[in-house]
């Protein structure tokens, strides 16, 4: 008896969607996997970049997001354990903000109408419990229990890994031209080769522009920036004792995770950079002026820390009109695009690939939420325009 035809699934992109993609479909029996990314295995370019990233489920984007975050906590966990590697760090998550702030209301919005495990502090219970924090007079906090900090390179070393033991077929520094359409499915064409498909899943991130038309006027790219700091004593900032953060204040947003390294915190603030229509415009680092303002920032909010920053590096990420990503299947069923990710997707990494190897392999089952699909955005577009900027 022959051996069952294998569906072929080209993934363009591996970074943050792409190899979660890639492990959630390595583990199929009925596909074959082919990763093709730009850049080498988990590379300093991507959106992903940067040591760690928020992880909360109290959420001051709205409920929404909430099902898609206690999902994607339990795929994180999975990804621990078939990995052996710690990815998840459950420290808690602190928000602080004045209790008529929008984040603040719509922070306390989910935690009641999902029942979320949380600790509310009014100001001088919050300046009991985290006394690293300056706390401002009427500040209130919230701990989000399910809350911390997820290590993204690690996280995608260990998917691309897995994938990688269970079948998939991943090329690195390989830059992809065209998506081409055709009779017989599609061909992804590369510098050396034309590679036919079934189904293919594009996951490029800010690149996904270069090679679909209709996400040119949907999509803008936001600069995102990062700053670590070295505190006084870095005891009083260690995972045990120091949950990830969120702080709104005015025009500020400052955000960041306890120590990782064992010297210092990251601790960065929104971004101040125009938006931008392409990769290559992104600057390569923050200017002198920007690193004095934000270390003032950083001062302010935790008087432990040295103004100046360790390290720092510059990211960006592609926004949509109204900051949900773009998750669909063309009519043709033949291509997936997962997208627009919009500076707070890393932590729906693995609910998002997962949603689009359900789409590469029974698109009629489709489980997406119908606001995130093309013609959705493409609706709101011409209602309100691109995303202008004053995202984080």
């Amino acid at each position: 008896m022959s051996a069952p035809v294998r569906k072929r699934i080209v993934i363009i992109g591996l970074g943050s969607v792409g190899a979660l993609a890639a492990w959630r479909l390595s583990q199929r029996d009925d596909v074959e996997v082919i990763g093709v990314e730009q850049y080498g295995k988990v590379h300093d370019r991507g959106s992903y970049a940067g040591e760690s990233r928020v992880f909360r489920t109290a959420y001051h984007e709205g409920g929404r997001y909430v099902p898609m975050l206690q999902e994607s906590r339990q795929l994180w966990r999975e990804l621990e354990r078939q990995s052996g590697r710690e990815l998840y760090l459950e420290v808690g998550a602190l928000s602080i903000a004045q209790p008529d702030r929008v984040e603040m209301r719509t922070t306390l919005d989910t935690v009641r109408e999902f029942d979320l495990p949380h600790t509310f502090f009014d100001t001088e219970e919050l300046r009991r419990a985290h006394p690293q924090h300056n706390v401002h007079d009427g500040d209130v906090g919230v701990l989000d229990h399910h809350g911390g900090g997820i290590r993204p390179e690690v996280s995608l070393m260990a998917a691309l890994d897995l994938a990688e033991a269970t079948g998939a077929r991943l090329r690195f520094n390989t830059r992809v031209l065209a998506i081409e359409e055709d009779p017989g499915g599609v061909v992804v064409r590369t510098p050396t080769e034309a590679i036919r498909a079934d189904t293919v899943i594009l996951a490029a991130g800010s690149w996904s522009t270069r090679l679909d038309d209709r996400l040119r006027d949907l999509l803008r790219l936001q600069v995102l920036g990062l700053t670590w700091f070295m505190p006084t004593d870095i005891a009083d900032f260690l995972p045990e004792r120091f949950p990830a953060f969120l702080r709104d204040v005015g025009p500020v947003h400052f955000f960041g995770v306890p120590s990782l390294d064992g010297y210092s915190i990251k601790a960065s603030s929104n971004p101040t950079w125009p938006v931008l229509r392409d990769v290559d415009e992104v600057p390569h680092a923050y200017t002198r002026h920007e690193l004095v303002k934000i270390g003032q920032q950083a001062k302010e909010f935790f008087p432990a820390l040295n103004p100046e920053p360790v390290r720092s590096s510059v990211h960006h990420c592609a926004y949509t009109p109204d900051r949900s990503p773009i998750v669909d299947v063309s009519e043709s069923e033949r291509i997936v695009t997962v997208t627009g990710l919009s500076g707070h997707g890393f932590k729906f990494a693995p609910l998002l690939g997962e949603w689009a190897a359900a789409l590469a392999t029974r698109p009629s089952e489709s489980p997406v939420d119908p606001h995130f699909a093309v013609s959705a955005h493409l609706d709101r577009l011409a209602a309100r325009g691109p995303y202008r900027g004053g995202g984080h």
